[in-house]
């Protein structure tokens, strides 16, 4: 079990890592759905760790790594990729439907940053915030994706804008993991 002092130098040092990750993405030219894809298998790895964690440091530690990580990539979406792809594919149902879905992840992720583990239904709202995520995924990668790349959309610029701001907002994240 970490004391106070090992989780908080922890929090700082993974704050940083995901940082440096971020800014480092941000330089190289990256497709938006590539980009996207990759946040995707990353909270999905995320989830399935949750799954076997024992201790409640580590169900914290995950659980504040899938809370930040969703957090930025739906603004990162909300901002760049959806009015994009609204623009190029013209399907306002399945975009509404994609934003409908993150307000919904965002109640989840709200209640969880609030609680810590082992208070009643911790886990169980974090299984379900996976279960929703996992099928919000499954719809972007399987309907949005394809019409997105098929659409002509320049993927290249708009991915490097993406990581850009991806890095902003990390680095926000991390300044405020010191605080």
């Amino acid at each position: 079990m970490l004391g106070t002092q090992q989780m908080a130098t922890k929090k700082k040092t993974n704050g940083a890592v995901q940082s440096r990750t971020a800014a480092r993405s941000a330089s190289a030219p990256v497709d938006a759905i590539d980009l996207l894809t990759g946040d995707h298998r990353e909270v999905d790895g995320y989830f399935e760790k949750f799954k076997s964690a024992k201790s409640a440091a580590d169900k914290k530690d995950l659980a504040e790594r899938i809370c930040a990580a969703l957090r930025v990539h739906a603004q990162i979406e909300e901002e760049l990729f959806y009015p994009a792809a609204r623009k190029a594919i013209k399907d306002n149902d399945l975009l509404d439907e994609a934003f409908v879905e993150h307000a919904g992840a965002k109640i989840l992720i709200a209640e969880i940053e609030a609680m810590q583990p082992g208070m009643p239904l911790y886990d169980a709202k974090v299984t379900v915030l996976g279960e929703q995520i996992r099928h919000h995924v499954k719809e972007e990668e399987g309907e949005l994706f394809p019409k997105v790349r098929d659409s002509g959309v320049e993927l290249t610029t708009l991915g490097s804008t993406m990581a850009q701001r991806k890095a902003e907002l990390m680095e926000l994240l991390a300044a405020a993991a010191l605080i």
